[in-house]
């Protein structure tokens, strides 16, 4: 596989500082934050949209998954490491949320954005080469599914939610999660199998990574110097 030119590098750069920019925006906010505020006993259904709405906006969980399945080309492991994911998710976002686990929101996103940049590292292959070897993929992404499941903690408990009907919320939430994050995997994969089959997918697949390393280096620089400066939790 043949390196990126500057031109590409360049590119890249571009695009990850707008798409950074875009994964800003994924709070839970104005009258979806004043509903889950005012709820009062289960809602399933609503909270449930909210989930799904939350994840198909979340572009860093989705990029960190674009990470995941790049290189995965049989449904079978591409649902392997989802599913890891999607436990390590629904684990703590269910018992930071039930439990009022106190992690500062600025750190998780960093960590988020880190994530990102991990996964692109281990696709370029950077960690044997550094390393020579590197975790077991499916163990890091379990791992990281947990500190993205704090992340969707954090939006809620930012949200003060009433504690009647809280856990059937909470699990109606994770379920709208599920079905917003299958909803955006299957887009993913389809276009991922179109470019695929495209002359262009060897040669643009380095770049794309270098692409998901330098989005996930914004994110995490824009979080530390929030948690730095005290900056608003974006």
């Amino acid at each position: 596989m043949t390196s990126p030119s500057r031109k590409t590098w360049a590119l890249a750069a571009l695009l990850a500082l707008c798409g950074a920019t875009a994964a800003f925006a994924h709070n839970i906010g104005g009258t979806d934050a004043a509903f889950v505020a005012a709820a009062r006993g289960p809602d399933p259904i609503p909270f449930m949209y909210l989930g799904a709405k939350h994840m198909v906006t979340g572009y860093d969980h989705l990029a960190f998954l674009v990470g995941v399945i790049f290189f995965l080309f049989r449904l079978r492991q591409i649902a392997l490491y989802v599913s890891l994911f999607s436990l390590g998710h629904s684990i703590t976002l269910l018992a930071g949320v039930y439990f009022q686990w106190n992690v500062d929101p600025h750190l998780v996103d960093a960590v988020i954005g880190l994530s990102v940049a991990y996964k692109a590292i281990e696709n370029l292959g950077g960690f044997r080469t550094l390393f020579g070897g590197q975790i077991d993929p499916r163990l890091a992404v379990f791992g990281f599914g947990l500190v993205h499941g704090l992340g969707l903690a954090t939006k809620l408990q930012a949200l003060k939610l009433n504690p009647d009907g809280l856990l059937a919320n909470l699990v109606s939430f994770n379920v709208g999660v599920e079905i917003g994050q299958l909803l955006a995997l299957s887009l993913i994969l389809v276009i991922m199998t179109l470019w695929r089959r495209t002359r262009a997918f060897e040669p643009t697949a380095q770049a794309a990574n270098v692409l998901l390393l330098l989005a996930g280096f914004v994110l995490a620089g824009h979080q530390v110097a929030g948690y730095v400066f005290g900056g608003a939790v974006s």
